[in-house]
């Protein structure tokens, strides 16, 4: 074990004698307490290490040690249903243990190394093996069937020893290679580096998260990366927590980076009393939450979302859907910006480090559709919230993150001000998945990307309008544009705007979502041509129809899609009716 010596503190930065010897990211433990840090330089003769835990009381001298390995996390069963911090400490462990506030210098084993998993060998003695080949499976909880995976590290290719079926504990050998290589329930891993792969696919199915404005207007993919930004209040935490809640992933991995610390008490409280809607069980049997709060040291914030991403890399090479919601990439680069200052680095733009967007990509490149070592096809969905100050999409985290994603859910102020929920922009908001997963729900509806690409049309024209009418007022437009302006209408209220409180409208499956829209645009063509033949916009308006078109988001369930088709056919025999009249009254 390396041994230096503090030389010089600043902050969380400490810089070490005698550590010339150590690898770059190598875990420290800092003076007496124990604190634990990373080396992240080396200069000659000094290095720099972050420490990750409050360094009040450290002071010149004091002994630095190293631990010769990198920054890792302890990865198996008992991962799922956890609260962690940053560095993979269990704070519900630690609350037990130590109370409500954490100590310096505070340790508890991230995963219970007393339990014994029940594990079913899909192997056995002698047989050949390879960097992630399947041992054996443990249940993890009820909604996770775990794989025991070789390390990718693992350079042997026989298991010259192997104990088979039974109860182990995470850390107890359950084989050897022929070239002595222990394997186990757990393993470890860096988290500043990817694990590895077979192949990388492309991305071909939308992640369902039941809010219709993202699954239908501005899919994302899974395998996919997502930015949501907004200014304070405008709904980024609860956008992330329904998708969270609703979205068809295996697993959910929530990272609470920098957030206030009252939305990760309502996250905790929360999840556990969510009933899973795919197995009718409490969310947090497919749920690990990262919890650092804007308290906590900020070293930790800065290495948070890279825990986050590695956890969901070990599920995603099991042949999982893995969905991360960073809650915030903005606190997170907050971070890296404290810390480069205090490494006295030259700033860029508004005091960013230069090598911010390298951190970014580092980050978002990590999702994608894979298949793993072992065959398997799995994928990592990333969504990061932004939260630029004062709602500026200019700011740097924003325009930098914008280049590494290709769907960028742009949440609007008026909206949000105006109590539309989920308050994103149909404007500034883009998907470049759409040609993508066009087949998938081309499956559901044939005319599902006509449909979207219409309606998205008649909203930017509806924009348009809106201009003139706070000039000259609606009755200056002819009946046709103000037929736009009553159609959008129903869009923003029948289809985009949801009510998370409403046990129907909460959440919408897919075949409905197209179906709401579908009906939308074929009452406007049809009334369309109602107007062209002469008739007013009045009667129009009138139809009992729209109301009830407007009302299926919250009166039909998404098991009774079959009332939707009942709905289209009181539409059509109004609509009809007042296409009769006006062909006697153009006859006469």
């Amino acid at each position: 074990m390396t041994r230096g010596i503090i030389e010089r503190i600043s902050g969380p930065i400490i810089f070490a004698k005698g550590l010339e010897g150590c690898g770059l990211y190598d875990v420290v433990n800092v003076g007496q307490k124990k604190l634990m840090g990373e080396i992240i330089r080396q200069n000659q003769g000094s290095a720099t290490i972050q420490v990750y835990e409050d360094v009040t009381g450290l002071k010149i001298g004091d002994c630095v040690e190293s631990a010769d390995r990198p920054l890792s996390l302890h990865l198996g069963p008992g991962l799922v249903g956890t609260i962690y911090d940053g560095i993979q400490r269990p704070l519900k462990t630690m609350y037990e243990e130590s109370g409500a506030f954490l100590a310096a210098g505070d340790r508890a084993e991230a995963l219970d190394v007393q339990k014994k998993w029940d594990f079913a060998a899909t192997l056995k003695q002698g047989d050949p093996i390879a960097p992630g080949m399947a041992l054996g499976t443990v249940q993890e909880t009820s909604s996770i069937l775990h794989s025991i995976m070789v390390p990718p590290t693992v350079r042997g290719r026989v298991l010259k020893e192997f104990k088979g079926s039974g109860s182990y504990t995470v850390d107890e050998v359950i084989g050897v290679t022929e070239l002595g290589e222990e394997l186990k329930l757990s393993q470890y891993w860096p988290v500043r580096r990817p694990r590895p792969y077979s192949e990388k696919l492309g991305v071909t199915e939308p992640l369902i998260t039941g809010l219709r404005v993202i699954d239908v207007f501005f899919p994302l993919s899974k395998g996919g990366t997502a930015a949501i930004p907004g200014g304070f209040g405008t709904g980024k935490t609860m956008t992330q927590h329904s998708v969270a809640k609703w979205c068809d992933a295996d697993l959910i991995i929530y990272i609470g980076c920098g957030e206030r610390g009252n939305e990760m008490t309502d996250v905790l409280t929360e999840f556990p009393e969510i009933i899973d809607p795919r197995t009718g069980r409490s969310l947090m049997e497919r749920t690990i939450l990262i919890a650092n709060t804007s308290n906590m040291p900020v070293a930790a914030r800065e290495v948070s979302l890279y825990s986050g991403i590695t956890l969901a890399e070990y599920y995603r090479d099991m042949g999982m859907a893995v969905a991360i919601m960073a809650d915030s990439t903005s606190r997170w680069a907050e971070a890296l910006r404290e810390l480069s200052g205090r490494m006295e680095e030259m700033p860029a733009e508004e005091g960013f480090p230069a090598y911010l967007p390298t951190r970014l990509a580092e980050f978002y490149e990590r999702a994608g559709r894979v298949i793993s070592l072992n065959n398997k096809e799995g994928s990592v969905s990333v969504i990061g919230a932004v939260s630029p100050p004062g709602g500026d999409f200019s700011e740097p985290v924003t325009q930098h993150t914008k280049r590494f994603i290709r769907c960028f859910w742009a949440l609007d102020r008026d909206l949000a001000n105006a109590r539309h929920y989920p308050a994103i922009g149909w404007i500034e908001s883009y998907s470049e998945y759409a040609d993508e997963v066009k087949d998938w729900w081309e499956r559901q509806n044939p005319e599902w990307l006509s449909i979207r690409s219409r309606a998205l049309d008649l909203l930017k024209t509806e924009q348009r309008l809106q201009q003139i009418v706070r000039l000259v007022g609606p009755d200056a437009l002819p009946d046709s544009e103000r037929l736009v302006l009553m159609v959008s209408d129903m869009i923003k209220n029948g289809f985009l705007q949801q009510n998370s409180f409403d046990k129907i409208d909460m959440y919408c499956a897919a075949e409905k979502q197209i179906a709401i829209l579908s009906l939308i645009m074929r009452f406007y063509d049809r009334t369309l041509a109602l107007i062209k033949n002469g008739a007013p916009l009045g009667q129009i308006a009138a139809l009992k129809c729209r109301e009830e078109i407007v009302r299926i988001k919250s009166e039909i369930a998404n098991d009774k899609i079959e009332q939707v088709k009942q709905i289209e056919g009181r539409m059509e025999t109004e609509i009809g009716d007042l296409e009769r009249t006006y062909r006697k009254v153009e006859m006469q």
